[in-house]
């Protein structure tokens, strides 16, 4: 039996992200299957991004992604670098608890 769609794609970007500052962790389901293979990036203090719509072979444009995240000063991933692949395939970006105002 081969793998899973989503697990090639987890088991790729872990690879993929060897040696580097980066860290790849694999969850069950982002509940996002109109957008099928689904990926997300969190940064502590930082918005964090779903994406949708990926390939199993689309670990190299994650990888690519997560440096441009981790490398960003303001917290934001950079649209211009940015593969194609999470341009088109952007579900949300989710803000950081520490700006969101209380509606209380």
């Amino acid at each position: 039996m081969r793998p899973r769609a989503g697990e090639k794609l987890a088991d790729d970007t872990l690879a993929a992200a060897h040696g580097l500052p980066i860290h790849v962790r694999s969850v069950e389901c982002l509940g996002n299957c109109k957008r099928r293979l689904s990926a997300a990036m969190l940064r502590d203090g930082c918005w964090s991004y779903v994406f949708g719509d990926l390939k199993p072979d689309s670990a190299a444009d994650l990888i690519t992604g997560a440096q441009l995240f981790a490398n960003a000063t303001d917290g934001l991933i950079p649209w211009r670098g940015r593969p194609d692949s999470l341009k088109r395939g952007l579900v949300a970006r989710i803000p950081p608890l520490s700006i969101t105002k209380d509606l209380t």
